[in-house]
């Protein structure tokens, strides 16, 4: 079986890939034909030997990801904006202001408001939920474990509710296109509809998986932090934000590899999981992620 660090993320109506050449992003447009674009760039962990350590390279990783998740998200709803729509005063504001910066600046906003919307979901209103139990609970462990289940639940309905959206299911399809080429690839099989169509949708390297392992982490360090101030317990979970994400990094980075008993209990919990975040894709959008793939690890020509 070949050993791979490809990775990738379903976007509207297409998949990005980030392989050992480079990162494509394939995308199904509206006429029905697969449109690939395809960058030449370097991990940021392999930009700087302090971002390539242990545990550092994992939250550096997570960073440069989202970053350019989001910008494959936005090359991806360029496809079906209404070209007939007239942009507004603001919008022409800024493209003028801006000019070919306005993309950065965008990626960075939408970052931006995606980390506070996280904190506000994951960290804030758990923390403010599990207080509620303050008077029946003394044990201030046992309040930081209610607190990390408080938080487990909200991401379970969270992923549940917005798959329940008809553009969020097509994406969650796109995701099973993603994992089960990558699988195929994996498995040393030929790039086809057919052979992609015969593995599992759901792999230990997933992003699911990640965040759930981000959840039980959260919950072994912040049952020692005490439980002091809403302000003191918002503080040390904001700041602890690195350490966990690096030390859950290495851990997935582990369970990639691993074959482990102990491997495949660790990842058990994030497959199933991947139940509410990925869905069977058809052959149209298994084929969009060949393309993907094939892009991003030099097979084109092949």
């Amino acid at each position: 079986m070949r050993k791979t660090q490809v990775g990738g993320q379903a976007v509207l109506e297409g998949v990005m890939m980030r392989g050992t050449h480079g990162l494509a992003i394939a995308v199904r447009k509206p006429d029905g034909e697969i449109s690939v674009e395809y960058k030449d760039i370097v991990p940021w962990t392999k930009k700087n030997k302090i971002f390539s350590l242990p545990i550092i390279r994992g939250f550096i990783s997570l960073i440069d990801s989202l970053r350019e998740g989001i910008k494959a998200l936005n090359y991806s709803a360029e496809f079906f904006e209404d070209e007939e729509e007239e942009p507004s005063k603001f919008e022409k504001w800024l493209t003028e202001k801006l000019g070919d910066k306005l993309n950065g600046v965008i990626t960075t906003v939408t970052m931006l408001i995606s980390f506070l919307v996280a904190i506000v979901l994951f960290v804030a209103l758990p923390t403010v939920l599990t207080n509620l139990f303050k008077t029946i609970i003394s044990n201030v462990i046992i309040l930081n474990i209610v607190e990390g289940l408080v938080r487990v639940a909200i991401l379970l309905i969270y992923m549940y509710l917005i798959g329940k959206t008809e553009d969020i299911n097509r994406v969650f399809q796109y995701h099973g296109a993603e994992h089960k080429t990558i699988f195929c690839y994996e498995n040393e099989k030929e790039l086809t509809a057919e052979n992609v169509k015969s593995f599992e949708r759901f792999h230990p390297r997933c992003g699911t998986n990640f965040l759930f392992l981000v959840m039980l982490v959260s919950i072994v360090v912040f049952a020692f932090s005490g439980w002091g101030s809403f302000k003191e317990r918002m503080f040390f979970r904001i700041i602890l934000i690195p350490v966990i994400s690096g030390f859950t990094f290495e851990i997935i980075k582990w369970v990639g590899k691993s074959d482990t008993k102990l491997a495949q209990m660790i990842a058990s919990p994030g497959l199933k999981l991947q139940k509410l975040t990925t869905r069977e894709p058809d052959q149209e959008q298994i084929e969009v992620a060949i393309a993907a793939l094939k892009a991003a690890e030099g097979m084109c020509d092949e």
